[in-house]
């Protein structure tokens, strides 16, 4: 597939507000909660990205949760395509919080999700690449590259040798 597009093609920003049925009992959004409006999100992202074809879950790369997000705040999820390999992608979701107490807003999680694009056979199937635009998209367009080595070196299948880019990330002066 020769077609590029830029990670703002895939973007998807979903807002919503934490009801008390979505907290535990400090009052916080549930992590599951919240995995579950990131999935979502990410994958609106992929369909976005891979156009007509299905798009599955494949992984939870990575989840962080850096602040609690308390009953009656806002929440923004902002996912986008941060890579597209053959028929993988990847999609890094933002989460911010506008807290209902002092107004400010914080950056509260990011999650990392694989996706793959699917035939109606659930085969995989290529997808647009990516051209990253700013700063921030290319660092993560660069950093997808060592996850998804790392992934595949830690799943055995790929050779810690083959790992070009994590071997330039370890050992500099050696490439």
């Amino acid at each position: 597939m020769d077609k590029i597009k830029t990670p703002n093609d895939s973007l998807t920003v979903m807002t919503n507000i934490v009801l008390p049925s979505e907290t535990n009992y400090l009052n916080n959004m549930f992590g599951g909660e919240l995995l579950s409006r990131m999935d979502k999100a990410c994958s609106i992202s992929a369909r976005r990205h891979a156009e007509t074809h299905r798009v599955v879950t494949a992984s939870v790369n990575q989840v962080s949760f850096i602040y609690p997000i308390p009953v009656g705040s806002i929440v923004k999820i902002e996912a986008k395509v941060s890579r597209a390999f053959n028929s993988s992608m990847e999609i890094i979701s933002d989460v911010w919080m506008d807290n209902p107490e002092t107004g400010e807003t914080i950056k509260t999680n990011q999650g990392i999700y694989t996706f793959v694009a699917v035939d109606i056979n659930n085969k995989p199937v290529s997808i647009p690449q990516i051209e990253p635009q700013s700063q921030e998209e290319m660092e993560r367009y660069e950093a997808a590259l060592r996850r998804k080595q790392l992934s595949l070196v830690i799943a055995k299948r790929m050779s810690p040798d083959d790992a070009t880019e994590l071997k330039k990330l370890f050992y500099p002066d050696e490439i």
